[in-house]
């Protein structure tokens, strides 16, 4: 046996391993279920995404569109919050990487804690800003695809130049899917934030990140497809 691989899995006892595999698989698996199920059951970003295709379609219809751009622009504060944010997250981690001994010592201090050695406590430091890293540049590329929304907006032609209802369906096909692929990066990107929650139970117990990551999946699920909110928009499209 290669001993590379073997002293990987001496790294972490075998529960930890187990949570660790469960938590990107169960990330990684919900992300492919949820798009899935929203064909059968929308959910609450296919939802809005109707809501933009209906936007977009009035946007054909008005002379002045300097609010729509204004709203579309604005629309882009969110994930640029967000980044900014996991900027900030991240380089608090990689400081506390740099003093893993008195960041170890901190964790020690608190009830129920896991006592894991330095290297132990580096991983999982590790991972917590792989997930920020990762929600840094969705947040970041939501950002641009807002951008590319409102250059549509601003090119879209005038009322009358619109030779027919197909062109101005064409339209909102397009710009719609625009600020959909927009909002459904943001969306994983707060996924992320969301799931960091249980990587920090991890730092407590292997079981308490088995029960967090489960208790967060079924959080997202309730509020992607059982929401009031996602009751209160599917009504405003019957």
């Amino acid at each position: 046996m290669n001993p590379l691989p073997a002293q990987a899995l001496e790294l972490l006892p075998l529960l930890d391993w187990a949570a660790l595999v469960l938590f990107f698989a169960g990330w990684v698996g919900y992300a492919l279920w949820a798009k899935r199920r929203a064909e059968v059951r929308p959910s609450i970003l296919a939802t809005t995404n109707r809501w933009r295709r209906r936007w977009m379609l009035q946007v054909t219809w008005r002379e002045n569109r300097i609010v729509d751009s204004a709203v579309a622009q604005s629309l882009s504060a969110s994930p640029s919050f967000f980044a900014s944010t996991s900027i900030l997250i991240i380089g608090g981690l990689l400081a506390a990487l740099a003093s893993t001994d008195k960041a170890t010592e901190l964790v020690r201090e608190i009830p129920f804690a896991a006592r894991t050695s330095a290297l132990v406590f580096d991983l999982k430091l590790a991972t917590l800003t792989a997930i920020f890293v990762f929600a840094f540049f969705r947040f970041t590329w939501s950002i641009r695809q807002y951008s590319f929304g409102v250059v549509m907006v601003g090119a879209a032609p005038e009322v009358k130049r619109f030779e027919d209802e197909a062109q101005r369906q064409l339209f909102a096909d397009r710009a719609g899917r625009v600020m959909g692929l927009a909002a459904e990066t943001f969306n994983d990107g707060l996924r992320a934030y969301y799931l960091s929650f249980a990587v920090v139970a991890w730092f407590f117990s292997a079981w308490a990140f088995i029960l967090a990551t489960a208790f967060v999946l079924w959080v997202l699920y309730r509020r992607e497809f059982h929401s009031e909110v996602l009751s209160a928009l599917r009504a405003g499209l019957d």
